[in-house]
């Protein structure tokens, strides 16, 4: 990579985040400075963009459970959106058409209803990173937001075959074999061990499957992310998704530049993109009202619809297609590299505040609930809980045993992973499904007997929000939280952590301990 793009990158990704921002801000920004400036992308750029998204996908299908895109709030609220946006957007650029508003001249209906189709989709770029620096990937939010982000690969593998004409091959059914050959993908997965092979073997997987379905004619995108999927239940899945978690940020940095050098725009372009921008809080409102129609609870309706109310990167593709086809203007794949940037900065500006501002207008959100629930969505309440320690990834779960081991049935465990949380129940564990952030949990759960929260969660954002929540909800006993470093236990202790643990340094004096006890007993 060129040292230019680099330093662009950085200069402008550190300025947002001194700013409070999202470096992904920054990184739109960089690209059409660079453009502004005249650099010209050579293809190394190109190739770690599609690198980032490949591995994106991949790592998307490691954490995917194919029985969530079964559920009637994943399928028919995706497909459902994608038909009313298109009907009824496709209907409001038409009548457009006739206001001799610049570029929407001369649209007739078939473009009018392209163009609509293409700002349908959301982004999986922008909506995966945020649901993963915020740790809610799998949350019942997130997971939903996934599920409605394939469907609408799905559809995007349907428009690409008709629109280009290219049928798969016949040999596409042989995909349909993958599944056979699953054992000996865990084999070769389980043999990779711990070290630089791991991540390796992601590339091959990832790589492997993008080039295997692009070889009979299928979309590339999909062969990794169903080469994910058939690896998804593997012990080391959830270890190859972080060993690749660098490679994929990294190289997802040149897809953000990339879209800076779609092309210069004029202002009038500019204009038009604003205008389009416009319609995000429609795309929301109308996700929001179609997910709770499905019986969703207003919190994950709200957050998913939040997240998914932006505009897709597959949008510059079909507008490439449709220009290539002599459908659009080449002025409309401008148009719509602006709109979708903007909505970019949209979404990451405003899901950062997704939680407070729930909190705030929970009173009116929840109006539009149904009255009957989704059986996943009911609230358990933890009886004879003293002790509540919340996150069960590794170092949860090890405090939650040793605790329990000491304490009994007066300690449990909540987790926003549903499939972690059914393996513990099936163990015979005391723990529940809930997330953390939710002010609804707190709403209904009895929380007067617990004495100590542990919160034992990927990031401070969570922790705060987390203690937030749980002082809004009038709780009375102590916190204890996990910091991996320095300034992160500043933070939590100005935030009103009673107590903050250094990772490392717990980890190191349990072990000095454990080695103690075993002088001890050797004595």
């Amino acid at each position: 990579m060129d040292f230019i793009w680099i330093l662009f990158a950085f200069v402008c990704g550190l300025g947002m985040k001194l700013l409070g921002l999202p470096p992904l801000i920054g990184y739109l920004l960089a690209g059409f400075a660079l453009n502004f400036l005249g650099v010209v992308p050579d293809s190394g750029l190109q190739l770690l963009a599609d690198l980032g998204i490949t591995l994106m996908l991949f790592t998307i299908g490691l954490k995917l459970n194919v029985q969530d895109l079964l559920k009637a709030e994943v399928w028919a609220g995706s497909l459902t959106h994608m038909a009313l946006w298109t009907g009824l957007l496709g209907i409001g650029i038409f009548a457009l058409s006739g206001l001799a508003l610049p570029y929407f001249t001369g649209l007739d209906p078939a473009s009018a209803a392209l163009l609509a189709f293409a700002l349908s989709f959301s982004s999986t770029v922008c909506i995966v990173k945020l649901l993963e620096e915020s740790g809610e990937l799998r949350t019942r939010h997130g997971k939903l937001s996934i599920g409605v982000l394939v469907m609408q690969d799905v559809a995007a593998v349907v428009f690409l075959v008709l629109a280009t004409g290219k049928i798969p091959s016949l040999w596409a059914l042989g995909l349909f074999g993958l599944v056979f050959i699953r054992p000996l993908l865990g084999r070769l997965l389980a043999q990779a061990g711990h070290g630089e092979l791991l991540p390796l073997t992601g590339f091959f997987f990832a790589l492997g499957g993008y080039h295997l379905f692009e070889l009979v004619g299928v979309k590339g995108d999909l062969g990794a992310l169903v080469c994910g999927v058939l690896l998804s239940q593997h012990p080391k899945a959830s270890e190859l998704s972080k060993a690749l978690l660098s490679f994929k940020d990294l190289f997802l940095i040149g897809f953000f530049l990339i879209i800076g050098f779609t092309a210069l725009p004029d202002w009038s372009m500019l204009g038009m993109a604003v205008l389009l921008s416009l319609l995000l809080p429609l795309k929301f409102l109308l996700f929001f009202f179609l997910l709770t129609g499905l019986r969703l609870r207003g919190r994950t309706a709200f957050l998913a619809a939040l997240a998914l109310a932006n505009f897709s990167e597959f949008g510059l593709i079909v507008a490439d297609l449709s220009v290539d086809s002599g459908w659009l203007s080449k002025e409309w794949l401008v148009i719509i590299a602006l709109a979708v940037s903007l909505s970019f900065l949209f979404t990451s500006l405003a899901y950062r505040h997704a939680h407070k501002v729930y909190g705030h207008w929970m009173w009116l959100i929840r109006r539009f609930e149904r009255p009957q629930r989704l059986p996943e969505d009911a609230v358990v309440q933890p009886h004879s809980a003293e002790v509540l320690v919340i996150g069960l990834g590794r170092v949860g779960l090890s405090a939650f045993q040793l605790l329990h081991d000491q304490q009994g049935d007066r300690v449990w465990g909540m987790d926003a992973d549903r499939e972690r949380i059914e393996r513990l129940q099936a163990e015979g564990r005391h723990v529940f499904v809930g997330d953390g952030e939710d002010a609804d949990l707190w709403a209904y759960l009895d929380t007067s007997a617990i004495r100590l929260v542990m919160l034992a969660l990927p990031s401070i954002e969570d922790v705060r929000h987390v203690a937030e929540q749980l002082a809004d909800a009038q709780y009375q006993g102590k916190l204890a939280a996990i910091a991996r470093y320095d300034d992160e236990r500043r933070e939590l202790e100005a935030a009103g952590i009673d107590e903050v643990y250094d990772f490392f340094t717990e980890a190191g004096t349990g072990f000095a301990e454990e080695g103690l006890r075993m002088l001890e007993q050797g004595a």
